[in-house]
């Protein structure tokens, strides 16, 4: 899976490091050292992440490495991890050419309890209930990281794009017409979807209007 984020590189006497703006556990399904690429300013490096705490990971890079830009500026990053998603051992019945269904509307969904907001929106995009994803799917209240959603969507068939966008803070931020958005929500991540101007909220209904100041990040999904 790749992560498109914009990062700041550091420098730590002769060693080079980037903070990377999400919970590598929750996200990556990932611990202790991890082998990964990024592509910094057109040019991909090989580079390990390394662990600091519950879940916080830096790039380490060394000068060879960033001898192409200036550090001093923020650069684009595309952060690239092997084996980052949840394999979902049933067989699909569906595919990205026969999905479960074309997106061409959306329909609100509440979590009927807390923790299961990952789920609803896959069953919103999906256009099926909540227990039948939780049945198909295998993973329940709290357990709806982005490694566990991605391949949900893919078991339904619902194409999406290869890379989690992470706006900096700031930045102006377009959403597509379709997406599955990431915000923050004090020690786990909370899950919606947008879709043609809209936001759908699992906790609250749909909205007219996202605060992005809670944004983490956002993944495309196929539309019609």
């Amino acid at each position: 899976m790749r992560y498109f984020f914009n990062g700041k590189i550091e420098k730590l006497e002769d060693i080079y490091c980037i903070r990377i703006p999400f919970n590598v556990w929750e996200v990556c399904q990932q611990r202790g050292f991890i082998h990964a690429d990024i592509t910094l300013n057109n040019k991909v490096i090989e580079c390990e992440l390394l662990p600091e705490e519950k879940g916080s990971y830096k790039i380490y890079l060394n000068e060879e490495d960033v001898s192409h830009v200036d550090i001093a500026k923020v650069h684009k990053i595309l952060l690239h991890i092997s084996n980052s998603l949840i394999e979902i051992g049933k067989e699909s019945p569906y595919t990205l050419e026969h999905p479960i269904r074309t997106i061409d509307s959306m329909n609100i969904l509440i979590q009927p309890d807390d923790g299961l907001c990952g789920q609803t929106c896959v069953a919103m995009l999906a256009g099926v209930t909540i227990p039948e994803v939780i049945s198909n799917i295998g993973f329940r209240e709290w357990q709806a990281t982005i490694g566990r959603v991605i391949p949900a969507l893919n078991y339904y068939g619902l194409g999406h794009t290869g890379t989690l966008i992470y706006p900096g803070g700031g930045e102006e931020v377009i959403f597509p017409k379709c997406c599955i958005i990431i915000e923050r929500m004090g020690r786990f991540g909370h899950y919606l979807v947008h879709y043609d101007g809209k936001f759908y909220d699992p906790s609250l209904g749909i909205m007219e209007y996202y605060d992005t100041s809670k944004l983490l990040g956002y993944l495309e999904v196929n539309c019609a």
